[in-house]
């Protein structure tokens, strides 16, 4: 079944607000998947790129995680630890060391970007939200899930949101049927998903259509020929937001905006206690339609 939630704030004054808007939107979503949670955030830029990691025994790994990255990479590296998750800061041109890195130690990236910082672990909302101090991050956007698995198993990584590019990152309500036809199709182009949830398929398709210089909008409207199922999609890049449904839309979705905020959910109680909500342009978005707002 599962929940998503999106806020995509306009005005920088409610930055400060972002964290405990998403975090209240997402637990208000706990019955419809209370197995796994997770939300992205689009906060302040770094000087580099932010690889979010995460570890089942951070204690253990995260100590002196951010001196062997220095010295592997002979570049300056920072890092912030948030319970089991990591987030380190590296020069834009280390990725793929970073990450060559991190599989020697066992260590999974949640996602790199500028902008984005992935935090999700099996749990209610509530208490995934708890663990991350999620209610106090500040930023531009953000996404969140609370899952309900039906098509693998309840793990850290097969918790949404997926992220397969850099500050890219999707959430998913429904299921897709050739979901492994199109694991072959973006294996071969460079984007091979790393897990069995078909929702990180959807993630890697937008990533593949990205790179070929689609815009957001672009890359919404291809999963609508490219992807059979049932589908809601919610997606944020470093600069946009974006909202899909397949053309039957059998899965609930509302959203809402003002001259504040733009906001997705899979229903209205999510979106109810959004400040100036009862002035808000409130609609359920039409089958086989891309909406996105991009800065």
């Amino acid at each position: 079944m599962c929940g998503i939630v999106g806020l995509f704030l306009k005005k920088e004054a409610l930055r400060p607000q972002l964290g405990n808007m998403l975090t209240d939107m997402l637990i208000t979503m706990t019955d419809r998947g209370p197995d796994s949670a997770g939300i992205a955030i689009y906060g302040d830029e770094a000087e580099g790129l932010k690889m979010t990691v995460q570890s089942d025994t951070p204690q253990t790994e995260f100590d002196g995680l951010d001196g062997a990255l220095e010295a592997a990479l002979g570049r300056k590296v920072t890092m912030k630890v948030v319970d089991t998750h990591a987030v380190l800061t590296i020069p834009d041109d280390a990725e793929d060391d970073a990450r060559a890195f991190m599989k020697a130690r066992g260590l999974r990236v949640m996602g790199v970007g500028s902008a984005m910082e992935i935090f999700k672990e099996i749990g209610l909302p509530k208490d995934v939200a708890a663990r991350f101090g999620i209610r106090q991050m500040s930023g531009s956007h953000g996404i969140g899930h609370t899952r309900m698995a039906t098509e693998s198993a309840v793990t850290t990584m097969g918790a949404h949101p997926f992220s397969t590019g850099d500050d890219q990152c999707l959430v998913h309500n429904g299921s897709l049927s050739n979901h492994n036809q199109m694991r072959r199709v973006l294996t071969q182009k460079g984007f091979a998903p790393q897990t069995q949830n078909d929702t990180e398929v959807a993630a890697c398709y937008i990533s593949s259509r990205l790179a070929e210089g689609a815009n957001l909008g672009e890359a919404l409207e291809g999963t609508l020929d490219d992807l059979d199922g049932f589908f809601t999609f919610v997606v944020g890049t470093k600069n946009g937001f974006g909202v899909v449904r397949d053309p039957i839309a059998c899965k609930p979705a509302v959203m809402a905006e003002t001259e504040d905020y733009v906001a997705f959910g899979s229903e209205y109680r999510a979106l109810a206690n959004l400040p100036g909500i009862e002035a808000a342009r409130v609609w359920e978005p039409e089958p086989a339609t891309v909406y996105f707002w991009e800065r």
